[in-house]
């Protein structure tokens, strides 16, 4: 019935579905590489986390409202999808983030949600227990828009935008678009509302990138040259002070390789995290 009475409602909410399926699917990489290293890098599962318990408010809300099936698919199948990211993450974990992660889902995702939904059964009725969910629901998704704004924050500091790939930020885009339609459509106000400040916040994220996406080769192009002395580029594994004009042998320069790249995983790491965060809870309504 509904789809037949709001065909532009069900277009849209169609689309929404299928790019975000898309965006669910984003750290599928990220895991395949924890699967064949068999350690979970240092990542950590609160952004999953979150995402599930998103998901499971929207399918509560969802079978709630009436002609609300498009939610419950999107939905539903998010919750599939981040328990699976959640597993594998236990398997590869180390013992102390095993231990975490097994409290948060106990606390926020089992506890929490039972907590609110007795509240939301034996202390509101009919349309009063969907308005509330529905508060609940926008609630949650505005307190998360907290991660896009510290990547921006990133972004302009580093002035790169390697935190912040377009790709993902138009799809953000494109997925609050068409939830902010189905809403609009729909007359639901609880899905409308979080989506225009996804629209808000994915605008300005490709207009940062616009300004700064020439940066990173300014960057490249001011690298030194190779045939610099490779003292200098060493330095910053030396001690200060201690630069000597020395040939680096092919085992220091993998050292010197090793060193860089974790130094840039420890500071790529926590804004991946909030990447990651802002896309699996903000990507369907």
């Amino acid at each position: 019935m509904g789809p037949i009475r709001h065909p532009w409602a069900f277009t849209f909410g169609l689309l929404g579905n299928i790019i975000s399926f898309m965006v669910y699917l984003a750290p599928l990489p990220t895991f395949i590489r924890i699967c064949k290293r068999k350690s979970t890098e240092g990542f950590q599962s609160i952004p999953y986390i979150f995402a599930t318990f998103s998901a499971m408010l929207w399918v509560y809300y969802g079978l709630l409202k009436t002609n609300s099936f498009l939610l419950l698919t999107i939905n539903s199948l998010g919750c599939v999808i981040e328990l699976i990211y959640i597993a594998v993450y236990l398997t590869y974990a180390p013992k102390q983030a095993k231990i975490q992660t097994f409290v948060l889902l106990l606390s926020m995702n089992l506890g929490g949600f039972c907590l609110i939904i007795l509240l939301c059964h034996y202390l509101a009725k009919g349309p009063t227990q969907v308005r509330a969910v529905g508060c609940i629901c926008v609630a949650f998704s505005v307190c998360v828009f907290a991660a896009p704004l510290s990547v921006m924050k990133t972004v302009i500091r580093t002035k790169s935008v390697e935190f912040m790939p377009f790709w993902l930020s138009l799809f953000l885009t494109l997925s609050a678009i068409m939830w902010f339609f189905y809403g609009m459509l729909k007359k639901d106000l609880y899905v409308l509302l979080p989506n225009i400040l996804g629209f808000v916040f994915g605008v300005a994220q490709m207009i940062l990138y616009g300004i700064y996406k020439n940066c990173d080769k300014l960057v490249e192009n001011q690298k030194l040259p190779e045939d610099v002395p490779n003292t200098v580029k060493l330095s910053c594994i030396t001690t200060v002070g201690q630069i000597h004009p020395v040939d680096c042998p092919p085992k220091i320069k993998e050292i010197k390789e090793e060193a860089r790249d974790q130094v840039l995983h420890s500071e790529i790491k926590g804004i991946s995290d909030e990447v990651t965060t802002i896309q699996l809870v903000e990507c369907v309504v």
